[in-house]
């Protein structure tokens, strides 16, 4: 089973303006609203892949309640923990379809203590059996400490999960620490982290390929933004163009990649399928508005696209 955690979720309402004007009254031309936060938005790939997961983490009050439900009608089980005396933030993601910018205005989320954190991991390490795979993904709600996603991963890891990372800064940098199988640092975020300038796509494998070996990492993709990917392993690296796609937002696109990569780990796929599966799919739901997920048809009609080649050769 493949287990998504959200610690921090929201209501993602995303809008259209034309000519975003700062200052200026604006006008809204579109809305739509979606379950969001990095992990609810991985769970939602999973389900047009074909896969199955568990959705997991802290919601509360109306707002949680009407993300539960949303996920129930996509087929998606879920397994939240409540606090009904606050509130689920919301997050706006405004998109200007005339200078082609995606700007995202995002609330901080309410305040958790630890002893709520220590229930929901018990929960879910209840439920992990060996062979399961669990996405920790995105920002820590207000009260979490700094080296949550570090326990977390270490716990998970001792149940016989595959752990899958994906966050930045210095919650990655703690992360780490407690190897997890996969992450997916973009190339901003891997030269931060190692206070390397990388400037080349032979530098940024190298160095990826440098914390497999140092940290036990088994999987690394590094997001090049559109000019696609690196998927790096201690026995091979390949590099993956990114696909030219009409944009409808970029919002949830790594989510999609991470997805992909899961299901194609739970389906015991090879790293060339692997590639395939997830550049499509991540251009597939860079196409979508808002953070809806891409149907299947979509990412199969843009998989004989992909182009790729192994670095090591």
């Amino acid at each position: 089973m493949i287990y998504t955690v959200t610690l921090n979720p929201a209501l993602d309402k995303t809008v259209e303006i034309p000519s975003l004007t700062p200052g200026g009254v604006n006008r809204i031309t579109s809305m739509r609203t979606d379950p969001g936060g990095k992990g609810i938005n991985v769970s939602k790939v999973i389900a047009q892949l074909g896969g199955k997961s568990i959705a997991t983490g802290i919601l509360g009050g109306a707002i949680g309640h009407s993300i539960e439900r949303a996920l129930e009608n996509m087929g998606i089980e879920s397994d939240f923990l409540f606090v009904e005396s606050e509130t689920t933030r919301t997050n706006l993601k405004i998109i200007d379809p005339v200078n082609h910018t995606n700007t995202d205005i995002n609330e901080p989320g309410f305040t958790v203590s630890q002893e709520l954190l220590d229930e929901l991991l018990g929960r879910l390490t209840a439920r992990i059996v060996s062979g399961d795979l669990v996405v920790l993904s995105g920002s820590l709600p207000q009260g979490a400490p700094a080296d949550t996603y570090r326990i977390w991963v270490k716990a998970c890891r001792q149940r016989g999960a595959k752990v899958f990372l994906d966050v930045d800064g210095a919650l990655l940098g703690a992360g780490v620490q407690a190897t997890p199988y996969f992450i997916k640092p973009n190339e901003h975020e891997l030269r931060v982290m190692l206070r390397q300038r990388l400037e080349t796509v032979e530098e940024l494998a190298e160095a990826a390929y440098g914390l497999c070996k140092k940290y036990g990492i088994s999987k690394i993709v590094v997001s090049l933004g559109a000019e696609g990917a690196l998927y790096v392993t201690e026995k091979e690296t390949i590099r993956a163009r990114g696909l030219k796609v009409p944009v409808g937002s970029t919002v949830g696109a790594g989510d999609s990649v991470v997805a992909a990569m899961a299901v194609a780990e739970a389906r015991g796929m090879s790293l060339a399928e692997a590639v395939r599966l997830s550049t499509a799919t991540g251009a597939a739901n860079v196409m979508c508005s808002g953070s809806q997920a891409a149907g299947y048809v979509q990412i199969e009609a843009l998989m004989p696209k992909v182009e790729f080649y192994n670095l090591d050769e």
